[in-house]
């Protein structure tokens, strides 16, 4: 079994709040890692930018897996990989594509059921286990609803169908649950005491902070695409800066130093 996996499994379990700070490519993961990240995230979106494609199930498996193979190639904690929905409506195709991942090191995967009914997700989650059971590795699989984030559900029934759900993945084996978009503490507490599986929640501009979470139940939350964002804003204000007057503006006091990145590669210490 995969020394990653296992690792990453019992950061599940306490007593802190696993942070991930989401990753869009290798050079974001090694610096993510560099900061004292326990493990990494990727962002479906964020990567699928990065390698120019609009997010939403339109980047190939196979790019999307030769990207993962890059980043883990230079991480020493634990990589979860964003697979959206596995690329794929068959589920023997999206395990064997996860079986890549696996060989590759990779320690989890986050798959998430869209607008797709719950029964094709779960037949997902059943391949994925049985292919890794006979390949004698392991693999956390954080299953993801978008109840909330699609409005699936009226209001006042969501975590209803939450729990409706994460019932039927927990069934196929699914290891966590994702809910992107749940923010109210009553509803994310439910969620948590009642799914059966360790909860993680996503930054949301109305999502309780980090210390409230955890006491909530929550064991895993994630930046999401939150970070590649805020760098896509700040890439366009200096490019624009620059593209107009030929000065890239105040922002680029802030960049980091040409050595200082160099270091985070070379592994030598940094600030």
């Amino acid at each position: 079994m995969s020394h990653a996996a296992t690792a990453f499994r019992q950061l599940h379990q306490g007593p802190q709040l696993l942070r991930l700070a989401n990753a869009w490519d290798a050079g974001s993961a090694r610096l993510i890692e560099s900061l004292g990240a326990s493990a990494v995230a990727t962002t479906s979106a964020g990567l699928a930018w990065s390698l120019g494609y609009a997010d939403g199930h339109n980047m190939p498996a196979s790019a999307a897996i030769a990207a993962t193979q890059n980043i883990v190639r230079g991480l020493r904690v634990p990589l979860t990989v964003d697979m959206e929905n596995g690329y794929s409506d068959n589920p023997a195709a999206v395990a064997a594509y996860i079986m890549l991942l696996t060989d590759s090191g990779v320690a989890g995967i986050n798959i998430e059921d869209g607008g797709d009914a719950p029964d094709l997700l779960a037949r997902k989650v059943e391949a994925i286990k049985k292919a890794a059971v006979t390949d004698g590795v392991d693999i956390f699989v954080n299953v993801r609803t978008d109840v909330y984030l699609r409005g699936l559900a009226p209001e006042g029934k969501r975590v209803q169908e939450v729990l409706a759900r994460a019932q039927t993945y927990r069934s196929a084996g699914a290891d966590g649950l994702f809910v992107p978009g749940i923010c109210l503490p009553d509803e994310i507490r439910q969620v948590a005491a009642g799914a059966g599986l360790p909860l993680n929640v996503m930054d949301w501009p109305s999502v309780p902070a980090a210390d409230e979470l955890a006491a909530l139940g929550v064991r895993r939350f994630s930046a999401g695409s939150g970070i590649a964002q805020a760098l896509w804003g700040a890439a366009r204000e200096m490019a624009q800066s620059f593209l107009d007057s030929g000065n890239s503006g105040p922002l680029a006091q802030k960049a980091m130093s040409y050595a200082d990145i160099q270091n985070r590669f070379l592994g030598r210490p940094t600030k």
